[in-house]
């Protein structure tokens, strides 16, 4: 057999070929393999840690939102209770208001009537004063003369009997 021959050089490249072929399969095959596995599994893996981090990460924005919403219901119902707060603190004063206001009308009411209680009798006074003056006055006029106090002298006692 001549080493030249086609023959020949596809005998030694086929014997070439399998010689090169059973020491891949048995020295490189299995750890080239164990390589592509071992990188198959660390995506896998990889890929199952992205999809628990999107998962945490959906939980953790709905937590997010049921705390926000939580939060805006608490504040919605202290911002009504503040206003029923300030309602009542402007319903109280306006009716402390209206009860002063009531109060110091009849205040008033009671200083007027007292004070024209007061008018009256000094009124009553001052015209009793100028009765009693204006018949001094009268009854000195009509006393002046002798005869006239006999005939008023005589006058009253006349009614006193009577009465």
């Amino acid at each position: 057999m001549n080493l030249t021959s086609p023959e020949s050089l596809i005998f030694w490249t086929s014997l070439i070929f399998i010689v090169f072929f059973l020491l891949m399969r048995k020295l490189a095959w299995k750890p080239i393999l164990g390589a592509v596995k071992s990188r198959e599994d660390s995506i896998n893996n990889a890929l199952l840690s992205a999809e628990n981090a999107k998962k945490d990460m959906q939980n953790l924005k709905a937590d997010n939102e049921k705390l926000l919403a939580e939060a805006r219901a608490e504040r919605d119902i202290m911002i009504k209770e503040a206003r029923e707060i300030k309602e009542k603190m402007i319903s109280d004063a306006k009716s402390e208001a209206q009860m002063q206001g009531e109060k110091m009308i009849e205040q008033a009411k009671a200083s007027i009537a007292s004070e024209k209680n007061a008018a009256i009798a000094d009124l009553k006074n001052q015209v009793g004063a100028l009765s009693i003056e204006i018949a001094e006055k009268v009854l000195k006029g009509e006393l002046a003369n002798k005869e006239a106090q006999t005939k008023l002298v005589e006058t009253m006692l006349g009614d006193a009997k009577l009465n």
